[in-house]
């Protein structure tokens, strides 16, 4: 009897490591190199995002119109995954122009509301799509 309890413990937990893609229908049939999102085990890991429309595949000339973008394109994968921005806990953001940051931040704020998710931002020269001025990456939990 002990070993059927043992057993039936043992095939009732979800399998380590298990990972499911997130690829929202909004994404088309995206890269073959990466997905937009992976959940394991409770957790969900997006890719990172940059400011480019779903549809036109366009980086909006206006910088604050990008950060918007690249937010609401995070959120479309929350959402595919059950999850909003409050399951959000650590974001990390790439900036191409450090002086864009406090731009960034007004935008930001409007996304994330207190208490806000643990956040890096860093500065680098470039991003993979040259028209790009921020990419950011997040995990979420529920």
């Amino acid at each position: 009897m002990r070993n059927l309890s043992i057993l039936l413990l043992v095939f009732s937990l979800p399998l380590a490591g298990e990972k499911k893609v997130i690829s929202p229908s909004e994404f088309g049939a995206g890269s073959p190199n990466y997905s937009p999102a992976i959940l394991a085990d409770g957790t969900l890991y997006i890719s990172g995002q940059i400011g480019q429309d779903l549809k036109s595949k366009e980086v909006p000339a206006d910088f604050d119109a990008e950060v918007k973008t690249v937010l609401s394109n995070i959120g479309i994968v929350l959402k595919a995954a059950g999850m909003t921005y409050d399951d959000v806990v650590s974001v990390q953001v790439y900036l191409t122009d450090m002086e864009l940051f406090a731009r960034m931040n007004t935008v930001y704020q409007t996304f994330f509301k207190a208490p806000r998710p643990s956040r890096t931002t860093v500065g680098v020269t470039k991003l993979a799509l040259p028209e790009a001025h921020i990419e950011v990456t997040v995990t979420a939990r529920k």
